[in-house]
């Protein structure tokens, strides 16, 4: 069943509304049959948006609807076995595989490729992921990262049988990596490590990163740093920023970098949660929900650490912009230098590996 992509990575400077899950068991008891027939017919849009019960909106039914409106030359490119190994491109287990800039097939969605039902039922899967109040902004960095819409230059790749226990619907491009798994993918939330990022201004963002949807999570952890006494901002302050992808989990006994959430107040430690809250905002709430049950596993917050970078002030404009919030199998690091990048990788199990091969 797997196709074999060709290598079309494009590499940048710098880069070498709500809607709970369906369980995988049952979904498809939720899908009509007349749904698919209504792809070929070109009336998926309203059928799906306006006819159809709100259960019938759910990003993995709609994984099912795409995989069943494949011809057999679009599955042999862009539908994996789910233990699929790239070897030709040295990517590893496809699926698992998280970058700042690539393409996990060979064809946009918004290429003929695809007919225009097909990239309809995308966006919708993607519309489906994302918190509505973020469809706007997540569109706006699309258009300034990628020049064009939405699909314009992502790609998509499908593991498993949607159907089965395990599948993954995965969509990737410039400062993307998303995923939808229907929890799937054991242990991990978001079905795996997911990306994202914004270059609103430019290769090098000018001071205070205008026009930058993501700043403002930055801006909210700084605000814990403006809370930390003297003793405080010396535990907190690391010298040098580690290498961008390095999101490997270090388990229970590793040395977090940063200041423990244990030595804050509790007022600290409810900014803390307040940024926590704007980390997750973007990506609908079951996946929300997903994050918090894999961080509460590991001992919740109190089990990580704050790290601000003095390395990366890169306006001196007293703001770190580049920090990164670190538990057990919890990391979320955000680097904004020379623009926005943020790696995510959250698990209830330090054991799951990072792929960045």
């Amino acid at each position: 069943m797997p196709g074999k992509p060709q290598n079309t990575s494009r590499p940048c400077p710098d880069c070498q509304g709500d809607q709970s899950f369906v369980d995988r068991r049952n979904f498809l008891k939720t899908t009509a049959v007349g749904t698919v027939a209504a792809v070929a017919a070109g009336r998926v849009g309203r059928i799906l948006l306006a006819d159809e019960p709100a259960e019938k909106k759910a990003p993995e039914t709609l994984v099912k609807v795409l995989y069943d409106s494949l011809s057999e030359k679009q599955r042999g490119d862009v539908c994996f076995d789910w233990d699929y190994v790239d070897d030709k491109r040295d990517f590893g287990l496809l699926r698992t595989r998280v970058s700042n800039n690539w393409e996990i097939t060979n064809h946009h969605v918004l290429s003929d490729f695809y007919t225009a039902d097909q990239q309809q039922i995308v966006r919708e899967i993607w519309e489906g992921i994302v918190n509505p109040e973020w469809h706007t902004r997540v569109d706006k960095q699309l258009k300034d990262d990628s020049g064009g819409p939405f699909g314009a230059r992502q790609s998509i790749a499908l593991f498993g049988n949607p159907g089965d226990d395990k599948f993954e619907f995965v969509i990737t491009g410039r400062h993307m990596t998303l995923r939808c798994d229907g929890n799937s993918t054991e242990h991990m939330a978001f079905g795996g490590p997911i990306f994202y990022g914004h270059a609103a201004s430019g290769f090098d963002e000018k001071p205070g990163h205008p026009g930058n949807v993501y700043w403002p999570q930055a801006q909210a952890a700084n605000k814990v740093y403006e809370m930390l006494d003297e003793k405080q901002r010396k535990l907190a302050e690391v010298r040098h920023s580690p290498d961008e992808e390095k999101v490997g989990f270090q388990g229970a006994d590793g040395k977090l970098p940063g200041i423990p959430l244990g030595e804050m107040s509790s007022d600290q430690r409810e900014l803390v949660q307040q940024t926590l809250e704007k980390l997750i905002e973007p990506y609908r709430k079951g996946d929300r929900d997903e994050v918090l049950t894999c961080l509460k596993a590991q001992g919740g917050l109190d089990a990580c650490s704050l790290a601000f970078y003095t390395d990366s002030d890169f306006d001196k404009d007293g703001t770190w912009d580049n920090w990164r919030l670190e538990g057990p199998s919890f990391v979320w690091y955000f680097r904004g230098i020379p623009h926005v990048h943020v790696w995510v990788h959250v698990a209830d199990d330090p054991k799951v590996e990072l792929n960045t091969a």
